[in-house]
């Protein structure tokens, strides 16, 4: 999913007879005539530098404040001041020299959420000013054509495993058992798989979750109807195709979205919040529709008869293999991801057990949850190349309450209002809190985040 206009230039010379509609920045035709370094080059070729840095971060799906910290960066290595307005696949950007100003305006065709590529674009940033500012600007742009071409770490059966195993622990977290985790690990893969086989011909976003979750749904049920032409089946583990769907959760765009709005970046932070609440009632009507049509209801799941001590040792494992899942469809590294995995499973057994040995209201529990991702991460962040975002994000992703939003949309879908509110309310005071959880933390550890200008 993740892309950039200048890919769609190279579609369009490859296949005439499909004109793209996001046409591509040609930024070599920049460079042409530039011999001059980049630190004294034209000002239009340092808001090329300083632009395509901007959109290659918003690509891979971090958020406003992320994007324009980058971009600062950069313009002081080359000598400018910048503003710039910043959106969800869109970003606006004036440079200023002094003397000269120059206004560019830049679009992608679509986001995602690349965490090995953001990480990529931050070393060039950190780097910039020792290793670039002083050479020739080609030299910038042929470093960031290798980190926007750079492939994806896993293939399509990969992020299906990944999805597999995300939804695997996912399910037994929210109660679920062995046959609840089998038809998850089934359904959730195939889901994943079909929706980024469809991803790399383009589709749409809103296609690819539906047929993904259409898949996953489909899978469960057929996996739950060999298992049980072998053993006796109860009819309460149907429950669990709610589990199978959870790895479309929007995670990065919703998360995103509240700390852009908490900064004050209104455009970005409304428009990734439209986004994610498009894809997660997408997924949650399609996964209605379907209920449907097979006769499954959102059941409570059969007791997992576990003592407390292999209760919480069973949540801690879960925990990783669902973080770890998820971090892995970001297209994190395995030591990126495992370390997302051990904060996550610290941080989300905290929770569920604040919920279960304190009677903690579970919005508070996703509070303190995700605080403690948010420190750990910070702390981290202070030995690592990892981004704190791509710790964070896959951390606390494990904690959006779908059964909650599924369950609301369920009954909504049969004229349930109240019953169907409630759930809802509840699902959404967890997701408040969640973000928020987060930027305490980021209050704390970073004065920078505390600041106005």
């Amino acid at each position: 999913m993740n892309s950039t206009t200048t890919e769609s230039a190279i579609r369009d010379t490859e296949h005439p007879e499909r004109l793209h509609q996001h046409m591509a920045v040609r930024w070599d035709r920049m460079l042409s005539k530039e011999e001059s370094a980049a630190r004294t080059a034209s000002i239009s070729v340092r808001a090329s530098i300083v632009g395509r840095v901007g959109i290659l971060l918003l690509s891979s799906g971090t958020g406003a404040w992320r994007v324009r910290a980058a971009m600062n960066k950069v313009a002081r290595a080359l000598e400018m001041t910048i503003s710039a307005d910043i959106g969800f696949t869109a970003l606006t950007l004036t440079c200023f020299d002094g003397s000269e100003s120059f206004t560019e305006s830049l679009s992608l065709a679509a986001t995602g959420v690349n965490t090995h590529k953001m990480t990529l674009i931050e070393k060039f940033v950190d780097d910039f000013a020792t290793v670039y500012a002083d050479q020739k600007p080609h030299l910038a742009h042929k470093r960031l054509n290798e980190i926007q071409n750079q492939p994806g770490n896993y293939t399509a059966f990969m992020a299906g495993f990944a999805a597999a195993l995300a939804c695997a622990g996912f399910i037994f977290l929210l109660g679920g058992g062995p046959v609840e985790i089998f038809g998850c690990f089934i359904g959730a893969g195939a889901g994943n798989f079909t929706r980024k086989k469809l991803g790399g011909r383009r589709w749409n976003a809103v296609a690819t979750t539906c047929l993904g979750v259409g898949v996953a749904c489909l899978s469960y049920v057929i996996a739950l109807f060999v298992l049980g032409l072998f053993v006796h089946l109860s009819p309460a583990h149907e429950a669990g195709y709610i589990g199978a769907m959870l790895f479309v959760i929007p995670g990065f765009p919703f998360i995103t979205s509240i700390l852009d709005i908490s900064k004050n970046d209104m455009r970005s932070g409304l428009e990734r919040l439209a986004f994610a609440l498009m894809i997660i009632f997408s997924a949650t009507m399609v996964g209605w529709l379907l209920a449907m049509i097979f006769g499954l209801h959102p059941q409570n799941f059969l007791p997992q008869g576990l003592g407390l001590g292999a209760l919480i040792g069973c949540r801690l494992i879960a925990s990783f293999c669902g973080v770890f899942g998820f971090s892995l469809m970001f297209n994190s590294q395995f030591k990126m991801a495992a370390t997302a995995g051990l904060i996550g499973a610290v941080a989300n057994t905290t929770r569920l057990e604040l919920v279960d040995l304190s009677q903690l209201p579970p919005a508070a529990a996703a509070f303190v949850g995700a605080l403690i991702a948010g420190l750990a991460a910070s702390l981290i962040n202070r030995y690592t190349v990892f981004p704190r975002i791509s710790l964070t994000v896959p951390a606390i992703v494990i904690m959006v309450p779908g059964l909650y939003i599924y369950r609301g949309v369920y009954n909504l879908g049969l004229n349930n209002i109240g019953v169907g509110a409630t759930w809802l309310t509840r699902a959404a005071l967890i997701m408040i809190f969640l973000p928020f959880g987060l930027y305490v933390a980021r209050f704390l550890m970073d004065k920078d985040w505390r600041m106005v200008d």
